[in-house]
């Protein structure tokens, strides 16, 4: 049996109730859904602005696979929920960007793009991600 270990960073918002920013198991890294908290301070920033939203989430993303010693290269699946459908063409300009600056590799993770109403108004996106620690 092998252990399975929290991840945890004050890089990225620290969860309100019963979940680990990440965990890791048999190399397995699972990251739970991140949005566009300020991680110092819990804040939902860039009202109405998805850019703004998708960057800052995908810091957090970042931030906890750093703390679990890997890279954003080790992603190998991506999950995005919107609230609107009309964001998606927007998001995919952003999303596009940050994966070309952060994953050098160029095998990009896979993607699920999903619409849903998330558990706070203020947030326009919320991602969660998977991804293998080699280390």
């Amino acid at each position: 049996m092998t252990t399975k270990t929290e991840v945890r960073t004050t890089g990225a918002p620290t969860p309100m109730t019963t979940f680990s920013q990440g965990v890791i198991k048999n190399g397995y890294l699972a990251i739970s859904g991140q949005g566009p908290q300020d991680p110092a301070t819990g804040d939902y920033l860039y009202p109405d602005d998805l850019a703004g939203q998708t960057v800052r989430t995908f810091d957090n993303i970042k931030a906890i696979v750093e703390a679990a010693g890997a890279t954003f290269d080790d992603l190998v699946s991506i999950r995005v929920f919107l609230t609107k459908r009309s964001d998606f063409a927007a998001m995919n300009v952003v999303y596009e960007e940050y994966m070309r600056a952060n994953v050098p590799s160029g095998v990009f993770p896979v993607r699920t793009t999903i619409f849903v109403e998330l558990p706070n108004p203020a947030m326009l996106i919320e991602v969660d991600a998977v991804g293998i620690v080699t280390a």
